[in-house]
């Protein structure tokens, strides 16, 4: 049957095509839904592996750290030997030292993370095309419609 443009109308209503539509988007959505919860599931599988050899790694670092200190408090007091605030100075110029290596590593990591923040990538640029691709198909299906 043609309707008064020529077109072939299908015998669908108005309402029919939105619903299939409305499927479609959302059988689209629900895609892109599990493609970022399988994006997300395998980094946190990499992390399940990778926490407790950090935590471990971290253990081991800071009693290295420690006693490392400690060994430079040690030479800071045995270059004040005479002086009864020998280990206090030691301790207070090493704890200074610590305390400015920390506020430059904070401010690095600062602006790191202010530079590199954002969604995962992949599924960003998945959904970017799927927004082009869509708009195409919409005023391709809407521009037979209109002549209808």
């Amino acid at each position: 049957m043609k309707n008064e443009g020529g077109a072939m109308n299908q015998g669908r209503s108005l309402g029919d095509i939105v619903a299939e539509i409305r499927d479609e988007l959302k059988e689209l959505f629900e895609t892109r839904l599990e493609i970022l919860k399988s994006e997300l599931r395998q980094t946190l599988k990499g992390l399940a592996v990778a926490v407790p050899l950090v935590l471990a790694a971290l253990a081991l670092i800071l009693t290295a750290f420690l006693f490392f200190s400690v060994a430079v408090v040690a030479l800071v007091a045995a270059a004040f030997s005479g002086n009864p605030y020998a280990w206090f100075l030691g301790f207070a110029i090493v704890g200074l030292l610590w305390v400015i290596c920390a506020a430059a590593a904070v401010f690095f990591a600062y602006n790191e993370f202010r530079s590199k923040a954002g969604f995962p990538k992949r599924t960003v640029e998945v959904l970017k095309a799927d927004r082009d691709w869509l708009g195409s198909e919409a005023r391709s299906t809407f521009g037979r419609t209109a002549q209808l």
